[in-house]
């Protein structure tokens, strides 16, 4: 069973400016604010009053949206004092938080140790120089490399968070940072497509003309190939795509960019056509037939709309008659019979 990830977001908190790309506000649904020691209690009271907390063995509060160890050291260690009782009493586990690369150093990293933080996620976005010195990311390649290294060596699980479609980025140079963060053996990985969202610098540059954000299908194609890089390599892709909130989704701040409301569950789709492609009648063998699945890759078989049952049926030439569940078909896998 996955954890639970109990978030508290400190939109732009710690951070030392704001990125071309950035407003945590709007993707949040979080105004900034200054996050106290109260409500990380009142969040965690919240959570462990919920009907399905006691079912979850892995349970982990996260801090996300902006630069933990960027936070004064006393501001970091009130938030994670006030989370450590519930670590104590074994209402958390443990604890995650995300940051930039160029935002560590000893101290931290050995009061992050003290309070059971387990997992650090840093926004690397890009190892590719120009395309961070375009976006004003403020930091190098270098400094992810560096930073890895240091929480690898403190005994972190480390994660590393990508936006592909960056100014100056292509598909070359972003599977090129693919294959130097597989280098850098993360445990894991996220995937945010770029997105001009109203306000920010990028899309002031959108609006002159001189950024065009990935299109649907290039991020798509641009996904799909880095998450089979990834876990074909042993490296999750524990999410692609961002979750918009209401404030983002419904009053049309997304001005331009892949957006899709299940963009990784395309990117699934896609890749799981790819598995299944040839163990599909080849074009002309059938005009009808039925296909067996394992019961839980049925959606992915049908992808987003039946989208996924149009492509199988413009592969072969036939009329797919439907889906059936049959957990004696291997995973990843499809037998077919003709009707």
């Amino acid at each position: 069973m996955k954890p639970l990830i109990i978030p508290i977001f400190i939109s732009h908190a710690g951070c030392p400016h704001r990125c071309l790309f950035c407003d945590q506000e709007k993707i949040t649904d979080r105004s900034t604010h200054i996050t106290d020691p109260s409500e990380v209690r009142k969040t965690l009271d919240a959570a462990a009053r919920a009907k399905r907390f006691g079912s979850y063995k892995n349970r982990e509060l996260a801090f996300y949206g902006g630069t933990f160890t960027g936070l004064s050291k006393s501001h970091m260690e009130s938030l994670l004092d006030a989370a450590a009782p519930y670590i104590r009493n074994g209402t958390l586990n443990s604890i995650r938080i995300s940051t930039r690369p160029d935002s560590l150093d000893a101290e931290r990293l050995a009061i992050l140790k003290a309070y059971h933080v387990t997992t650090v996620e840093l926004g690397v976005q890009s190892m590719n120089d120009w395309v961070l010195a375009l976006s004003r990311r403020g930091h190098t390649a270098k400094d992810s490399q560096e930073a890895v290294r240091m929480l690898k060596n403190h005994g972190f699980s480390v994660g590393i968070q990508l936006m592909p479609g960056l100014p100056g980025d292509s598909k070359e140079s972003f599977l090129k940072t693919a294959d130097r963060v597989l280098a850098l053996k993360p445990q894991m990985v996220r995937l945010y497509p770029a997105l001009v969202i109203k306000g920010t610098g990028m899309a002031r540059l959108y609006d002159e003309g001189t950024y065009r954000p990935f299109s649907l299908e290039e991020a798509l194609s641009i996904c799909v190939e880095s998450v089979m890089l990834f876990e074909q390599n042993g490296i999750p892709v524990i999410r692609i795509g961002l979750m918009g909130s209401p404030s983002l989704t419904e009053r049309d701040h997304i001005i331009s960019g892949p957006w899709h409301p299940a963009f990784g569950f395309l990117v699934r789709a896609a890749i799981h056509f790819k598995s299944i492609a040839p163990d599909l009648p080849v074009f002309g063998e059938a005009s009808r037939f039925r296909i067996h699945a394992p019961a839980r890759e049925i959606p992915l078989v049908r992808g987003y709309r039946n989208h996924g049952l149009r492509k199988i049926e413009q592969t072969t030439g036939a009329t797919v008659m439907g889906v059936m569940p049959d957990d004696t078909v291997p995973s990843g896998k499809i037998r077919w019979e003709l009707i």
